[in-house]
């Protein structure tokens, strides 16, 4: 994980860095001390009962994600990023500058107006948060500075949350919490002067100030790309869940556990180093890109271990008074809350990071932080909806712990739904746990591949599992052109057919099925996708390279694009190959997680990959390694 913690040195993430995480380590200290303060001492301050006082404080800090959010991300659009954040910083020193003269004049008007400013400083930094770090980062930095990025955000908040309720508790005057507020607020305006430049992409962009009708436009940009709407309603769903969990810990601790205040400091800490974990292995797992197959691992996770806390939730241990922690650690039970909570945070970050990582790559630049903002509002919308809907279910008599399972249950069956709509995300989950779970896969010249338009992939073919090494390696979903018989293999058939490949036949067997297969393959190419075609015509039989046939050059003849030579080298004599006259004949032939390298070599113009150019640079790009 060293390679994500370098970013940590270099000026272009770490005072963008410190930045947010100031920002949401203040948001949770005013909003914790404030709660705290309410909950204690209703009675100072107004006639409304503690329980009505704190879902009010929660629905007054969300409120402004659902007005502001669209201007939001139509300023940071327009505008350069680094000023932005410092502005927001500057906004955030007077709220707390609000916030004091709320407590000197004991005004619960005046603090509640604070939270609603903080709100609103939440709403406008959260556009300039992720569309500032495609501009910053490389596309191989992305994962690991998202990663960066979600686990600070929850140490924060952690943190934030803490140090809120201790001022509360603690100092004699609660105008303290805003000075100490207002000195955290500053430190991140200080550091927000080290964020370089990064210039808006739509500087002409005209303003709309109706929140109406420009949130509708964003959510209308977001949904004209299919993956990245359905990536912001998978992020959504994230912070419904985990919002959904976090809120239950007090009463859960009280009435379930029988712990007091510091079991749900512990409980949240725990949840919130999964979360801060999880994100941080993304980089390592995903190999530095953006691997949509750890969503549907993440999912699986949340679903597992949601339904274990149901089952782990310990009867009859709530009594009248509230257990010391030193005593509940000493309960077995209490080790397989805490360890289904740490999973549920690992678990979690393997769901949102590549999601957030999507979402920047696959937006159109003019537009990345009016999508984000369309995201925001998203979020909020959903974190509302699961609010209302857990109390309703608790209302009617449900327990917190069966709570939990029903919302584990309802995750699988989102999951399924969201998977179905997009099968990409299963497909690149499926392909990455093949890969991962009998190889050691080692990439070169991956930049080689164009992020956008039509290309034509030619890689060697020494093994039945090719083309799924190939869909685990690249980042762009390529659709392979295979034999038709492929399609009838379990496994190989489901990934191929989903993955929406492109069946073929020979001539002499069914030239209907051949016309058809070069007419879908020019219109994939017309509509600008990748097309991966393994010339050879089928797996070799003794390790060598194979006459390469002239099916390219129909396909190039028809359109033009460019040419990727790619080599696969280590598959020769692994259980796929055909190494003894017919393949998978010996199980772990070549034992575990054996050494296999891609090499990706650079755009052939399509007017010279003629089937022996091809065939030369695909050899010399595998040399003598098979």
């Amino acid at each position: 994980m060293s390679g994500q913690f370098t970013l940590l040195k270099q000026r272009r993430f770490a005072p963008f860095f410190v930045t947010q995480f100031f920002g949401a380590f203040n948001d949770n200290l005013f909003k914790n001390a404030l709660i705290v303060l309410l909950t204690f001492q209703a009675a100072q301050w107004t006639a409304m009962k503690p329980e009505l006082l704190a879902n009010l404080a929660a629905g007054i800090f969300i409120l402004p994600f659902f007005l502001f959010s669209a201007t939001a991300g139509q300023l940071a659009d327009k505008y350069d990023k680094a000023r932005l954040a410092r502005l927001v910083k500057v906004l955030e020193m007077v709220i707390m500058g609000v916030a004091a003269a709320g407590f000197f004049l004991h005004s619960l008007a005046w603090l509640l107006t604070a939270l609603f400013l903080l709100g609103c400083h939440s709403t406008l930094f959260g556009p300039v948060k992720y569309a500032i770090l495609p501009q910053h980062l490389k596309t191989d930095e992305l994962v690991g500075g998202n990663a960066l990025i979600e686990a600070g955000t929850f140490v924060a908040i952690l943190l934030g949350t803490l140090t809120g309720g201790l001022l509360a508790g603690t100092v004699e005057h609660p105008a303290w919490i805003a000075a100490g507020g207002f000195a955290v607020a500053l430190a991140g305006y200080l550091a927000s002067w080290g964020i370089p430049a990064a210039p808006p992409p739509a500087p002409e962009l005209a303003v709309n100030l109706n929140p109406l009708s420009e949130t509708w436009r964003n959510i209308r940009f977001a949904r004209q790309n299919r993956a990245v709407f359905l990536s912001i309603l998978g992020i959504s769903w994230f912070w419904l869940y985990g919002a959904l969990f976090l809120a239950q810990f007090p009463a859960y601790v009280k009435n379930v556990l029988g712990g007091g205040e510091t079991m749900v400091t512990v409980l949240l800490a725990v949840f919130s180093v999964g979360v801060g974990a999880g994100s941080l292995l993304c980089e390592k797992m995903s190999g530095k890109k953006v691997e949509i197959g750890l969503v549907p691992f993440g999912s699986i996770g949340l679903t597992l271990f949601g339904l274990d806390l149901y089952f782990a939730s310990p009867v009859g241990l709530a009594g009248l008074t509230p257990q010391p922690l030193a005593v509940l650690l000493t309960t077995p039970a209490i080790w397989r809350v805490l360890f289904d909570l740490l999973m549920l945070g690992v678990f979690g970050g393997f769901f949102i990071v590549p999601l957030y990582a999507l979402v920047q790559t696959r937006s159109e630049e003019s537009h990345r932080a009016r999508i984000i903002a369309a995201n925001n509002i998203v979020n909020a919308l959903f974190m509302v909806i699961g609010a209302l809907a857990a109390a309703g279910l608790l209302e009617l008599g449900l327990s917190i712990p069966a709570l939990f399972g029903v919302a584990a249950l309802i995750n699988a069956a989102v999951a399924i739904y969201i998977y179905s709509l997009v099968p990409e995300f299963l497909l690149r989950f499926i392909a990455w746990l093949l890969v991962k779970a009998t190889y050691r896969l080692r990439c070169e010249g991956l930049e080689n591949i164009p992020e956008e338009g039509a290309a034509v992939l030619v890689p060697n073919h020494p093994s039945f599992v090719d083309a799924v090494i190939l869909m685990g390696a690249v980042r762009r979903p390529i659709r392979f052109v295979m034999d038709h018989q492929v399609f009838k293999t379990p496994l190989l058939g489901f990934i191929f057919r989903h993955g929406h490949a492109i069946p073929i036949a020979p001539a002499k067997e069914d030239p209907a099925m051949m016309e058809q297969a070069f007419a879908t393959i020019s219109q994939a190419l017309q509509d600008g996708h990748l097309i991966g075609i393994f010339p050879e015509g089928g797996v070799t039989r003794d390790g060598e390279l194979q006459t390469f046939r002239p099916g390219i050059s129909r396909i190039l003849a028809a359109d033009p694009v460019p040419v990727i030579p790619m080599a696969l080298r280590g598959l020769w004599g692994s259980f796929f190959s055909r190494i003894e006259g017919r393949a998978m004949k010996h199980p772990f032939r070549r034992g575990f997680f054996s050494p296999i390298e891609l090499c990706v070599g650079p755009p052939i113009a399509p007017a010279d990959a003629t089937p022996a150019a091809l065939q030369a640079r695909v050899a010399e790009l595998r040399g003598e390694r098979k």
